[in-house]
């Protein structure tokens, strides 16, 4: 999830997750904060994990944000996600940024196929030219099979 997060929110952020069901280190999300960067909160159950990304003033965040996308999820009504075409976007830059990932690739391998017929092709041909995605992009191209 991209988040807006500032730091006096940080402490009623951590509260509203129960201690007893969720882990998340207040530390953590200070820091990341501070650093723009992510934190994660885990469900102490299953192990899950959801990570919280901090929105930037770089471009491509401040792009990906705006084209966020209202969705309904577990009964809330006010949830929005990134559109498909961003979520590739960030999988392969999370990809390039942690050496290979192949969880990463594989993730927006799984995405490409899934909404081939609706991507926005020029926009992700733009992005990945201005992030340096090539390598990536050719890797998912590659491996991906459009349903």
């Amino acid at each position: 999830m991209v988040i807006v997060l500032e730091k006096q929110t940080v402490k009623p952020l951590s509260q509203a997750f129960s201690i007893d069901l969720f882990y998340t280190d207040e530390e953590s999300v200070l820091d990341a904060v501070e650093r723009k960067s992510m934190f994660n909160l885990i469900d102490g159950s299953s192990g899950n994990k959801v990570s919280f990304w901090l929105l930037t003033d770089e471009p491509f965040d401040t792009s990906r944000f705006t084209r966020r996308q209202r969705v309904e999820a577990l009964g809330i009504t006010n949830f929005y996600t990134t559109t498909p075409e961003d979520t590739i976007l960030s999988k392969l830059r999370w990809a390039k940024l942690a050496g290979g990932s192949e969880k990463q690739l594989t993730d927006a391998i799984r995405v490409f196929e899934m909404q081939f017929d609706r991507l926005d092709i020029e926009y992700l041909k733009h992005w990945i030219t201005t992030l340096e995605l090539d390598i990536q992009w050719q890797h998912l191209v590659d491996q991906a099979e459009p349903y």
